[in-house]
């Protein structure tokens, strides 16, 4: 990932992580428009660490309050009462349920989940939600009002922001209008709620920094630097915006986009994977680039007298990248990046850490690309190549 690529994504991190329009769906969505690759989870994770520092800056006050009032109610009974020492437990059990689904939905937070035409539907359907409950419930509640169940059922719905698209806060708002509370006191616990979820998810993702994955180190430090200083101006500006006014036009700006998206994806403009592979071209350029890889194709479509002289030429390097074979894993392997690629299917993969096996970008399941050439790979019914690999086991 350049600088350039860290700095537009990093914008994009620290406008969208406050507003309830989803801040990984548009870093997946706008990744894709430009024909860059997915930045993945991981670059997304430790980005979002960025702006929840910035609400560490803006609410540091109640945060103080807050950490100092439940630490000494534990071992002074009569702080126990105190909106603070109750607000410090509410944070903690409200961030078990997406900790939990955390952990147990990671393959498919890398994966599935990042399909365009999910990031579309959940755009359209959560927007349609959040629309309806901001107009049609009765706001009346503040933060004093909370209770651990009611502190539960906020982090019930943070967990749907694992789901790029849904949008995090947005989710978690929309779980506290539905509760009754007011919208900036809904706001502001979403945004205390999301500190530990965040921090945790971002620390925890740091490991895969830089190897296999797309973004390095600089530019994932540059892109969260970045997210900061644009997500404390957001925040400042969110929260006195929904004092006055409903969230009525991130809802018809989340259709619109999820309208967009689905278009682009069924007039082939876009594909589910786009950018998810590395190999995408530029809207407007895919066209193009099909053309170009049917006829580097083409000779290998006939029969040949020698079974490995088709792949002599790829035997040391790709030759669409000329990026050199890996002969551990039969895949082109960028030397800069470390991106690799299968030089069958023309897609960028990562690999799996539990087999060392690649992960097919449409399935989610780990393959063998050296047992699938045996094989002939998977064929449509014309017996072309269809760009994916039958799953190990």
């Amino acid at each position: 990932m350049s600088i350039f690529e860290a700095i537009v994504l990093g914008l994009i991190q620290g406008l969208t992580e406050f507003l309830p329009i989803s801040s990984s769906g548009h870093l997946r969505v706008f990744s894709a428009f430009f024909g860059w690759p997915d930045p993945g989870a991981a670059f997304t994770a430790v980005s979002q660490i960025g702006t929840e520092l910035a609400v560490i800056l803006f609410f540091r006050k109640r945060i103080w309050a807050i950490i100092s009032t439940w630490t000494r109610s534990l071992v002074k009974s009569e702080l126990r009462r105190d909106i603070n020492a109750r607000m410090g437990w509410y944070v903690i059990i409200g961030t078990i349920p997406i900790g939990v689904l955390g952990l147990t939905l990671e393959d498919y937070i890398e994966s599935v989940f990042r399909d365009l035409r999910l990031i579309a539907l959940t755009l359209i359907v959560f927007g349609v939600v959040l629309g309806a409950v901001d107009r049609y419930t009765r706001k009346h509640r503040e933060l004093s009002d909370l209770t651990v169940g009611r502190g539960l059922v906020f982090g019930l719905f943070q967990t749907l922001a694992l789901i790029p698209g849904v949008s995090r806060s947005g989710a978690t708002v929309t779980g506290g209008m539905l509760l009754g509370f007011k919208r900036a006191d809904a706001a502001e616990y979403a945004f205390l709620l999301a500190l530990p979820a965040v921090f945790a998810s971002g620390l925890y993702q740091l490991t895969d920094i830089g190897g296999d994955e797309y973004a390095g180190w600089t530019a994932t430090i540059v892109g969260t630097v970045v997210a900061f200083a644009v997500g404390y101006a957001v925040i400042a500006w969110l929260m006195r915006f929904i004092s006055t006014h409903s969230f009525m036009p991130f809802v018809y700006y989340r259709i619109a986009l999820g309208v967009l998206i689905l278009t682009l994806v069924s007039f082939g403009v876009l594909t589910p994977q786009s950018g998810a592979t590395g190999d995408e071209a530029p809207v407007g350029a895919e066209s193009e680039q099909s053309e170009q890889e049917e006829a580097r194709e083409e000779p290998e479509a006939g029969p040949s007298a020698e079974p490995s002289a088709s792949a002599s030429p790829s035997a040391s390097a790709d030759p669409v990248t000329g990026w050199p074979i890996d002969p551990e894993t039969g895949l082109a392997k960028d030397p800069e990046t470390g991106q690799y690629r299968d030089p069958d299917t023309g897609e960028n993969v990562q690999i799996d850490p539990n087999t060392g096996l690649p992960i097919d970008p449409y399935t989610g399941q780990p393959y063998d690309p050296r047992h699938d050439d045996a094989q002939g790979g998977a064929q449509d019914g014309a017996g072309q190549p269809t760009g994916r690999q039958q799953p190990v086991g």
